[in-house]
């Protein structure tokens, strides 16, 4: 029986990663049909450095914890390629690449970011349960 208290953090970074996904995805469709969005944080650009102060953090417990467990430490370098895939989109994508390339880079970083916690999760299992 699992424990509820102890949460599992791949599976918390996942989901920050997803509403990164969600939010960058559906936001130009969300502001046409409730334009009063655009006025609050959700509508603001700076929802995505909102969202890494949380994705960053949580991805580098999960994996930290995982990669002690199973040794396999390989699985870092998902979060690392992901975490900059992110950051550059949320830093310079808008600027240098417009808004269909920032969609694009987030999309690529939050699907190897949860690549990298599936894996972690997966060697967690095999090897310790």
């Amino acid at each position: 029986m699992k424990n509820i208290l102890n949460p599992n953090f791949d599976n918390v970074a996942i989901g920050f990663s997803v509403i990164c996904a969600v939010h960058c995805l559906f936001l130009p469709v969300i502001i046409l049909l409730f334009p009063a969005i655009s006025a609050s944080i959700f509508g603001s650009e700076d929802f995505h450095s909102l969202l890494l102060y949380f994705i960053i953090p949580s991805s580098v417990i999960a994996l930290t914890l995982g990669c002690n467990k199973h040794g396999k430490f390989y699985v870092y370098f998902y979060g690392i390629i992901g975490i900059t895939i992110l950051l550059a989109a949320s830093i310079f994508g808008h600027d240098y690449l417009g808004e269909t390339g920032e969609i694009i880079f987030t999309l690529i970083g939050t699907t190897i970011i949860s690549f990298g916690h599936f894996k972690n999760q997966k060697l967690c299992d095999e090897c310790c349960n």
